[in-house]
């Protein structure tokens, strides 16, 4: 098969062929039909993610049709279309037994742990546990875009955050995560606030839903906070951080209200692993704080009944298709800060 392999971290990677892989005893094999370029895809690129080894292919936000089900697959067969989220839990697990997939301590991760849909097949093991059906005259393309930014986002603001209508709902970072967040949160009749030094992606969050974008320039965390506290009349009631940094953390937390929900959405890695949280707040304002790590396959019939319904709209969120070849670049753009706001999709 064809594939963009990364050879050496960094370094740029190339489109060649290798062996096609192994179909998992408890698994499956995808024919790709299309796949997300992703900033989780580009940490991986640049070795920022401890369980890659070289040489790798990345890739994990994906849809396709089976060519190839294991012995021990129950519920699946070769000619079905699904996705699948990111993490690929055990199945087996008591975290698994008690419904928490998505934290599965013996996950497996396409594009990180293996190798990923970065190609023409892709393997998946736990096949039972994790694959998604796609359903009735969705695109792949469309699903592609599902399983790892909007999931998240998705999670994020309905089971962590617990959006309400006329909530004030914060979302700093407007790229994927970020603009699925505020479709979501729009959609859930909330007020929300956008902040993002990118005039692009504040035009594009408020094509979104955003009522107020706030561009955080040359200031610190504390200014973009009180920034949102004014916009938000107060403090927001839920804040998300889905870009990632300690600056981003640290602003989403002093911009919410007494009582509020801080959901971090966005990694934090390298030196921003351990972002200074205003502990001394989250105590006397008794804020909640989470993190949010993608969603089960079990919770995507909610997320795929709202697309359905037309109350959201993901396929919005594809700004480009390109083909496998064009992939590299694709990645390149998301370190450069040229890829723009929404999101990139590979049609191998």
């Amino acid at each position: 098969m064809r594939a963009l392999v990364i050879d050496s971290f960094g370094a740029p990677p190339t489109v060649r062929e290798v062996l096609d892989p192994e179909c998992p005893a408890d698994g499956v094999v995808l024919r790709i039909a299309a796949t997300g370029v992703c900033r989780s895809d580009w940490h991986a690129w640049q070795g920022h993610d401890d369980g890659v080894v070289l040489p790798h292919v990345p890739g994990h936000e994906l849809a396709g049709e089976i060519v190839a089900a294991g012995p021990s697959v129950r519920s699946w067969r070769a000619g079905d279309l699904v996705t699948v989220p990111f993490v690929c839990a055990c199945g087996a697990c008591d975290v698994c037994q008690a419904g928490e997939q998505q934290v599965c301590p013996n996950q497996e991760q396409p594009g990180f742990t293996h190798w990923g849909s970065f190609a023409e097949l892709v393997a998946l093991h736990h096949a039972d546990a994790n694959l998604v059906r796609l359903p009735a005259g969705m695109s792949p393309v469309v699903a592609a875009s599902l399983g790892c930014r909007f999931a998240t986002a998705y999670r994020a603001l309905t089971v962590h955050a617990r959006v309400r209508a006329h909530d004030e709902v914060a979302v700093l970072g407007a790229g994927g995560v970020g603009l699925s967040a505020v479709q979501v949160a729009a959609a859930a009749g909330a007020h929300v606030v956008v902040v993002d030094p990118s005039a692009g992606a504040r035009a594009e969050a408020a094509a979104f839903g955003a009522t107020v974008t706030l561009d955080p320039s040359g200031l610190s965390p504390e200014e973009v906070a009180e920034l949102v506290v004014q916009a938000t009349g107060g403090g927001a009631h839920v804040s998300i951080d889905a870009f990632g940094s300690s600056a981003t953390a640290v602003a989403s937390v002093l911009g919410l209200r007494r009582r509020g929900r801080h959901v971090q959405a966005g990694l934090l890695l390298g030196s921003d692993a351990r972002a200074g949280i205003p502990m001394d707040r989250v105590v006397a304002w008794e804020l909640e704080i989470y993190g949010s790590h993608g969603m089960a396959a079990h919770e995507y019939p909610a997320m795929l009944a709202a697309v359905a319904a037309g109350s959201l709209d993901p396929s919005r969120l594809v700004e480009r298709v390109v083909g496998l070849d064009e992939a590299a670049s694709a990645l390149a753009a998301l370190g450069e800060g040229t890829a723009g706001a929404g999101i990139t999709v590979v049609v191998p």
